[in-house]
């Protein structure tokens, strides 16, 4: 079993709002965070990524139990922040868009549905009262 403790270290650059860091494990690659959103995605952008690569990595796997032949995944995330402070996401939409051999409707919005309901720990690690939606399309069609 992984070691459920997780630690990051994020130091300012002394350039504006950049900061870098990563995983405090030497083989963690680093990533560079900015307030700006001008040099690197600032802090509530890599939250959206984090997301969408929470879900992404749970469909992959998935997929591949279902024994679907991936050929392509795509996320979009769109969150919506409140005005007021704190600025925090009041809603976040995912749009995926899913192809591969052996891939049916029912089996991207199982994956699909069972990572955004009960397997993405950033999903979950979100407030509870953050409304999610999405949607799912495979190829050139809309399967929701």
């Amino acid at each position: 079993m992984q070691d459920p403790v997780r630690s990051v270290r994020l130091e300012w650059t002394g350039e504006a709002m950049r900061f870098r860091g990563g995983g405090t494990h030497p083989e963690t690659p680093p990533i560079d965070i900015d307030g700006d959103n001008t040099s690197a995605p600032g802090p509530m952008l890599v939250l959206l990524l984090a997301v969408a690569g929470c879900t992404g990595s749970d469909i992959v796997q998935m997929l591949v139990k279902m024994r679907v032949e991936l050929t392509e995944l795509s996320i979009e995330v769109e969150g919506v922040r409140r005005d007021d402070d704190p600025r925090r996401y009041d809603s976040v939409h995912l749009k995926y868009r899913i192809s591969g051999r052996g891939l049916d409707d029912s089996k991207a919005e199982r994956a699909v549905s069972l990572s955004v309901e009960k397997y993405c720990s950033v999903m979950h690690t979100l407030a509870p009262d953050i409304a999610v939606s999405y949607a799912v399309e495979i190829g050139d069609r809309a399967a929701r």
